[in-house]
């Protein structure tokens, strides 16, 4: 059996050992933390979403990060400071402004195709993420950004994504608990939320059943290849050794651009913070005011999901500040705000925090693919998108693995 290292344990690295693993390699999944699902994968928006498939590259971006530059409060705040990565990766940014159209038609095919691997893996091995498939509603409060978003279905639906425009009165039949007066709205009945973190940790739980070798606490020291092998320094921090693989797959979020980088190649994924809180819905007043619908708000750039009966989860924002993961209070107030004004029934005195870093190409577009060495492959870089795109990259890395390491036909 040809074996693999995957590294790393959030969404991506998990969704790609179960898929090695049921194509016959012998599997190695290598996390540095104690558990699958501790960083990125702990607590997003929720959403399995190929109605949010629109990439960012697009001038009104561009334009409102540099009006929001110095408003802390921001849903899309950029530190200042220059760095040679930051610059490097917005002047990418800027140079696929032309490929808006072709990046965003790509990405909904795929979110289209990779929803029906995940649920057809969660329904195999019987995992409970506190899935809701009752689409996602986005929601739009003048005629601007309504008229923007009948553009974005246009792209959308080249990709093959259905969703239809629908008129406030429509908006509150679809979502009664929402507040406030809206111009209109697209609703796409066929996207879904859920927990992440217990979506991977369920999927690492089934691919140690399908013989993945699921090694936690496990500190990557080196990856280097000779080209015929990769060689994984690892420790767990008593000992450190050095293993040999038929090949490995980068699948480490932010920190895949320094590994490649290692290896010899160009990986130029920037750490893109996100922030969300989950409110605990504590009294029965909140848990029917809360909203069952999952929502995008493109305005405030916040995403919705509904977890089971107690709890409602607000993602968003984004902040270009390197590898900071502090919590702000200045960047949650404003997602408790957000309740507060949408769904004033709610109690929220009982909030957690989280922040995040989506690893994020300029393209938007993930890394899939082989590196310099035919030993060396990428699954990663899906930025804000990793839970709605993980299984169809996990399939075509998985693919591309079959073929490319001459795997003999089982």
């Amino acid at each position: 059996m040809k074996t693999i290292a995957v590294i790393g344990g959030g969404i991506t690295g998990v969704t790609t050992a179960y898929a090695l693993a049921k194509r016959g390699f012998a599997t190695t999944l290598l996390e540095k933390h104690r558990y699958a699902a501790m960083e990125t994968s702990f607590a997003n928006g929720g959403q399995l979403s190929a109605s949010n498939a629109e990439v960012w590259n697009h001038r009104s971006t561009m334009l409102k990060g540099l009006k929001w530059m110095f408003r802390r409060d921001a849903p899309l705040l950029v530190n200042p400071k220059p760095s040679w990565h930051k610059l490097s990766w917005f002047a990418e940014f800027a140079a696929a402004i032309p490929h808006y159209r072709r990046n965003t038609v790509e990405t909904a095919r795929l979110a289209i195709a990779a929803r029906e691997h995940l649920f057809a893996w969660a329904e195999a091995e019987n995992i409970d993420f506190d899935v809701k498939r009752e689409g996602i509603l986005h929601i739009y409060r003048d005629k601007a950004g309504f008229e923007h978003a009948a553009t974005v279905s246009k792209m959308l639906a080249a990709g093959g994504l259905v969703r239809r425009a629908v008129t406030p009165g429509e908006m509150r039949a679809i979502e009664p608990t929402l507040a406030g007066d809206y111009y209109g709205g697209f609703f796409t009945d066929s996207d879904a939320t859920g927990d992440i973190h217990k979506f991977t940790t369920g999927l690492a739980a089934a691919a140690r059943r399908n013989g993945v070798d699921c090694r936690y606490g496990m500190r990557i020291g080196a990856v280097r290849t000779d080209g015929r092998h990769a060689h994984v320094t690892v420790g767990d921090g008593e000992r450190t050794q050095t293993e040999t693989y038929d090949g490995v797959v980068i699948c480490a979020g932010t920190a895949s651009r320094a590994l490649a980088a290692s290896l010899g190649d160009r990986v130029n994924i920037y750490p893109v913070k996100g922030y969300s809180i989950t409110v605990n819905l504590l009294d029965a007043a909140s848990q029917r005011a809360a909203p069952t619908v999952s929502l995008l708000d493109d305005a405030t750039k916040l995403v919705t999901s509904r977890l089971g009966m107690d709890r409602f989860r607000v993602a968003g924002t984004a902040e270009f500040n390197g590898f900071n993961r502090d919590i702000r209070d200045d960047r949650i107030r404003p997602l408790i705000d957000w309740v507060h004004e949408c769904f004033p029934s709610v109690n929220t005195r009982s909030v957690i925090p989280w922040a995040g870093l989506r690893p994020m190409m300029p393209t938007m577009l993930p890394k899939v693919g082989r590196g310099k060495s035919p030993c060396v492959f990428y699954n990663t870089g899906h930025g804000h998108l990793g839970w709605t795109l993980s299984a169809v990259t996990a399939d075509m890395i998985g693919d591309l693995m079959h073929r490319s390491l001459d795997f003999p036909t089982h």
